[in-house]
C-alpha cells in the first residue's frame, strides 16, 4: 500500500467550486473520451447516508486500455476497464476505484476542500493520523503537465477570467492571493502483488497526480462557463453531457436521471466510511500466479548430455528495471 496526501490550491471559494467541480468532471470527462474508450456513467443518482446527510452517488466504467503503458498492455484484456464510485457530500467526497481482472488492485481517495491555501496538517487526523504518508502540494500554474495535454487557453499563467477577474497566475501567488481555497486529497493505492507492488503504486501515483493537476487547471480556465449556473442547471449540463459522452464511446444506455431529491432512505444504503480491503477474491489473476510444476514429458531424454566445459556460452535474461522517485512536483 502507497499512500500521499496532496493539496492542490485554487483561486476560487468553495462556495463557488461546488458548481465548478461538477461541471469540470463531466466536461473533462466527454473531452477524453473517444470510440471504445473513455468514461461510461452508469449510474448518477440521490444518495442518503447517516453519518454525511445528503450528497450524490454515482458508478462509472474507464475504459484506458489504449492509455496503459506497454508492459500493462501486454497482460490484461483488450476490452479493459476500471469501475469507478464516488459519494459527493460536498465539501467532502470519497471516490473508489477497483479492477475485476485484478482482485488485488484498487485506489481510494478522500477529498476534503477548505478556504486555504493548503495549511491545514490536521486536516486528515481522523482517517489517517498516525498513518506515515508524503504530502505533495501541486501548483496549477506552475507546475509541469505532460506535453500532449497543454492548452495555452487552460494555462492559469495566461489565462483571465472575464467574470473574476482571476487569472495570470504567477509563481508564488498562493502566498496573497484572495481568494483560495485547497482541495486535499488522500490517495491510498494497493496493488498487492509481489515483484510488480511498487512499480504499479509508483506509476499509479503518477498518473494520480497529472490527473489532479489538469483536472484543477481546467476548472478554473473554465471558469466563465460554469460561474453564473445554479446547481439545477449545472446538473442539467451534466445530465446532457453524461448521455452525449456514453453514445460518444459506443455505450446507448437508457436516459440517465439526475435530480436532487433523496430516492433511498439512509437505512437502505449507505457509503464506506473508510479505505476499502482487498476483494474478497484472494487468487492472483493467471498470468501473475507462480507456475505450477509440471509433468516432465514423456518424449524427453533419459540421459542428460553435459556441455563442454571448454566452450564457453552467455545467456542473457532480460531484466525489469523500476523507479522509486517520489511524486514531487516540478518548477518552472
Amino acid at each position: 500500500m502507497l499512500l500521499k496526501e496532496y493539496r492542490i490550491c485554487m483561486p476560487l471559494t468553495v462556495a463557488e467550486y461546488k458548481i465548478g467541480q461538477l461541471y469540470m468532471i463531466s466536461k473533462h470527462s466527454h473531452e477524453q473520451s473517444d470510440r471504445g474508450e473513455g468514461v461510461e456513467v452508469v449510474q448518477n443518482e440521490p444518495f442518503e447516508d447517516p453519518h454525511h446527510g445528503n450528497g450524490q452517488f454515482t458508478e462509472k466504467r474507464v475504459y484506458l486500455n489504449s492509455k496503459l503503458p506497454s508492459w500493462a498492455r501486454a497482460v490484461v484484456p483488450k476490452i479493459f476497464y476500471v469501475t469507478e464510485k464516488a459519494w459527493n457530500y460536498y465539501p467532502y467526497t470519497i471516490t473508489e476505484y477497483t479492477c475485476s481482472f485484478l482482485p488485488k488492485f484498487s485506489i481510494h481517495i478522500e477529498t476534503k476542500y477548505e478556504d486555504n491555501k493548503g495549511s491545514n496538517n490536521s486536516i486528515f487526523d481522523n482517517e489517517a493520523k498516525d498513518l506515515e504518508r508524503e504530502v505533495c502540494f501541486i501548483d496549477i500554474a506552475c507546475d509541469e503537465i505532460p506535453e500532449r495535454y497543454y492548452k495555452e487557453s487552460e494555462d492559469p499563467k495566461h489565462f483571465k477570467s472575464e467574470k473574476t477577474g482571476r487569472g495570470q497566475l504567477r509563481e508564488g501567488w498562493r502566498d496573497s492571493h484572495q481568494p483560495i481555497m485547497c482541495s486535499y486529497k488522500l490517495v491510498t493505492v494497493k496493488f498487492e502483488v509481489w515483484g510488480l507492488q511498487t512499480r504499479v503504486e509508483q506509476f499509479v501515483h503518477k498518473v494520480v497526480r497529472d490527473i489532479l493537476l489538469i483536472g484543477h487547471r481546467q476548472a478554473f480556465a473554465w471558469v466563465d462557463e460554469w460561474y453564473d449556473m445554479t446547481m439545477d442547471e449545472v446538473r442539467e449540463f451534466e445530465r446532457a453531457t453524461q448521455e452525449a459522452t456514453n453514445k460518444k464511446i459506443g455505450v446507448f444506455p437508457p436516459a440517465i436521471s439526475i435530480s436532487s431529491i433523496p430516492l433511498l432512505p439512509s437505512s437502505v444504503r449507505s457509503a464506506p466510511s473508510s479505505a476499502p480491503s482487498t476483494p474478497l477474491s484472494t487468487d492472483a489473476p493467471e498470468f501473475l500466479s507462480v507456475p505450477k510444476d509440471r509433468p516432465r514429458k514423456k518424449s524427453a531424454p533419459e540421459t542428460l548430455t553435459l556441455p563442454d566445459p571448454e566452450k564457453k556460452a552467455t545467456l542473457n535474461l532480460p531484466g525489469i528495471h523500476s523507479s522509486d522517485k517520489p511524486c514531487r512536483p516540478k518548477s518552472e
